[in-house]
């Protein structure tokens, strides 16, 4: 049995360790005051508790903020899980009255899931639940992730391939893929087809700049290919840009049959398979359980 030193562990409150995890998303003192509601003194002073707890300086003041060290990496995942135990422990809640509830629900989604999902989450939530405010934040995979394990969310919304188990997938939809072009764009005269679609020019979505995609590994399994002419970041920027250019986009299918008129585009079939993916709303183990989610999940899913 492991020895327990009881004076360590009688330093080592709840506050304490929130300060670490926040330091090490962070990097600077003043972020994790004003994130916590503490005083730069109270950050300052369960900074020292720490060092001295753990016998290291753990955080090196550098220009850029403050620079873990290689202990402090080590024992952020084991302080981490440490905390949501605790979480998990601390958390009772069974029922949730969504007409007695007040507050902010945090919520990170792409503009594909802001511009087909939210309206509808709003639109019920807002009518269920009046004294709730929701906050949407513009969130990659990777940001939304960490958001959600430093508990700033309470859902991402989209997919995410390689869900590490810490996270929980309730799936909201299956999303296939439509293509989209101008209403007077030569290829609407045309035989619609894979020649005609790998010989077009083509614009892709991709928030990291990418200039190849999902249709071209589909495409590359047939031994075709297209010509990617530019990417842009953001789905609602591609509709436009698609409206006024004679590139054509291959796009989410609930996305295109929501807007596309709005943009005067005509709707086309993909001339070849691409595989679907699952538009899920994602949220933490340590909600697995949690009514209030389980409420969230009820309002994104219903018709």
């Amino acid at each position: 049995m492991l020895d327990i030193d009881e004076i360590a562990l009688r330093r080592l409150d709840l506050t304490v360790l929130l300060v670490f995890l926040g330091l090490m998303r962070h990097r600077k003192a003043v972020d994790v005051a004003a994130h916590m509601g503490l005083t730069q003194s109270a950050i300052s002073h369960s900074i020292k508790r720490l060092r001295d707890i753990f016998d290291d300086p753990l955080f090196l003041r550098r220009p850029a903020g403050m620079e873990p060290t290689a202990v402090a990496i080590a024992l952020e995942p084991k302080i981490r899980r440490a905390v949501e135990t605790l979480s998990e422990a601390l958390t009772t809640e069974t029922q949730f009255d969504p007409t007695a509830e007040a507050g902010v629900i945090q919520i990170g989604a792409y503009d594909n899931e802001m511009a087909t999902l939210v309206p509808g989450l709003l639109q019920r939530a807002r009518a269920a639940a009046p004294g709730l405010r929701f906050a949407i934040r513009s969130l990659g995979r990777q940001a939304a992730l960490a958001a959600l394990e430093a508990g700033e969310l309470d859902l991402a919304l989209g997919f995410i391939w390689d869900l590490p188990d810490r996270f929980q997938a309730d799936p909201i939809h299956e999303e296939g893929y439509a293509v989209v072009m101008r209403a007077d764009h030569p290829l609407t005269g045309a035989n619609w087809g894979l020649e005609a679609f790998c010989a077009a020019d083509h614009l892709v979505v991709s928030p990291a700049g990418d200039l190849t995609g999902v249709v071209d590994q589909a495409l590359e399994r047939i031994g075709r290919a297209r010509r990617v002419a530019a990417s842009v970041p953001l789905f609602f920027p591609a509709l436009a840009t698609v409206a006024s250019s004679d590139m054509i986009a291959t796009l989410p299918g609930r996305l295109v049959a929501a807007h596309a008129a709005r943009f005067g585009l005509v709707i086309r079939q993909p001339p070849l398979t691409i595989r679907p993916f699952t538009v899920a709303a994602i949220r933490h183990q340590r909600n697995a359980k949690s009514a209030k989610h389980d409420w969230l999940l009820a309002m994104l899913t219903a018709e």
